[in-house]
């Protein structure tokens, strides 16, 4: 291996597209057991490696040389072989400090609290002093070295201003879970989240329902590779926010869903067809998935359950979409009634909703709520608002499918 990533399981990871960012060079994924970690850094058969969990501090004693950045952390991320020797460093201090600018969250006199006893912990506290926070606390479960407990933190710590979330709690494929209530906590102005992969956690969307600016790892971990690959090629070790951010955002739209909503008659899936032929994607149709899931026919299965069956069943589709990535999905009108199916598409979707006139919508008789013109009124006068409240992108459809696609690609640009 030339360059590549070390972990105990990387399933989840993203870095080899984002190094392709980067430069020309070969970069693979490496899953290494904990008992083949010794061989492997005494083989030493690499060029340049990035580190992830468990062994950012595993690797430490294999190191002929450390960055004094990464020594005042205690943990690396990044390892170059210079003619057989290793000298180790950490980027994620770099991304840390990026991602905290991506998301406008200021540290500065403020008391901030990290989850999580890890290498990543010891990187965020870093981070934090130097950025002028007031006061740090290190929270864990068990309370040891120096931590205290989350029971500790909401009872004597609620004034907390920042979080910052180094746990994998709420990563793939674990994607409901949440480490922290945030709602404990009433002076709360910021939160990091460095979990990546859903691209939006249950943490930061539950923090910014409560308005609280939140952002997911995602940014760091192109600001880290970024850094590191400038290290592989020998060169500034400092890369340019031009060449950070053009790649962050290409990363982005390429994982990120397009998630389509709007009433019945709308265009939703004239338009998914559209952006899917035009993107290279697959197009994923809810109500499709229903009717194939039943064997039914959508009006039959609300003659013969009723509608409480029917978003039942919705609800199950939905979630079983909330981790995938990269899809193009037009959802059913009602989609958007049940809050939870929204934050299952948000996970890793970005929402557009497709805002075609009332006066355009055509009654079908393959949808029950909206076989005729009174029932479409009713439905629409009903949902306008959460259409518009759940949206990322409210797009103007007063125009024909092809128009409407345009309109999506360009504001994704």
């Amino acid at each position: 291996m030339k360059y590549g990533l070390i972990g105990e399981k990387l399933g989840h990871s993203f870095s080899k597209e984002i190094h392709r960012c980067f430069g020309d060079y070969e970069y693979e994924l490496c899953e290494v057991a904990k008992g083949e970690l010794d061989r492997f850094m005494r083989d030493r058969d690499f060029c340049g490696i990035n580190v992830t969990i468990p062994y950012k501090e595993a690797v430490i004693p294999y190191l002929d040389w450390i960055d004094e950045s990464a020594k005042e952390i205690g943990a690396i991320n990044a390892i170059i072989n210079n003619n057989g020797r290793l000298y180790g460093y950490n980027t994620d201090f770099f991304g840390m400090i990026a991602l905290f600018e991506h998301a406008g969250i200021d540290a500065k006199d403020r008391k901030a609290a990290i989850l999580g006893s890890g290498g990543t912990s010891k990187t965020a506290e870093v981070v934090l002093r130097s950025l002028g926070a007031a006061e740090i606390l290190k929270v864990s479960r068990s309370g040891k070295g120096g931590a205290i407990t989350y029971e500790e933190l909401y009872d004597k710590h609620s004034d907390a201003e920042i979080i910052v979330n180094t746990t994998p709690v709420g990563m793939l494929p674990n994607i409901f879970d949440c480490p922290i209530d945030l709602t404990r906590f009433d002076k709360l102005s910021g939160l990091i989240d460095a979990v990546y992969n859903p691209i939006n956690t249950t943490l930061v969307q539950r923090a910014m329902a409560m308005g609280i600016k939140a952002e997911g790892g995602l940014y760091m971990l192109v600001a880290q590779a970024a850094q590191a690959s400038e290290l592989f090629l020998n060169e500034n070790g400092n890369a340019s926010p031009y060449k950070l951010n053009k790649a962050f955002e290409e990363i982005k739209a390429k994982k990120q869903n397009i998630v389509l909503v709007g009433m019945p008659a709308s265009g939703k899936s004239t338009v998914g067809k559209i952006l899917a032929d035009r993107l290279g994607r697959k197009l994923i149709d809810t109500d499709e998935l229903i009717e194939s899931k039943t064997g039914m026919a959508i009006k039959d299965i609300f003659a013969k359950w009723g509608e409480g069956k029917f978003r039942e069943i919705e609800s199950e589709i939905t979630g079983e979409l909330s981790d995938k990535t990269s899809l193009v999905i037009s959802t059913g009108g009602g989609t958007i009634l049940d809050p939870n199916n929204i934050s299952a598409l948000k996970y890793n979707g970005k929402i557009c909703f497709i805002d075609r006139p009332l006066q355009d919508l055509i009654p079908t008789d393959t949808r029950p709520l909206s076989s005729d013109r009174a029932s479409i009124e009713k439905r629409y006068n009903e949902r306008y608002s959460i259409y518009c409240d759940c949206c990322d992108l409210h797009i103007d459809a007063n125009c024909d499918a092809e128009a409407v696609a345009e309109k999506i690609l360009e504001s994704l640009k």
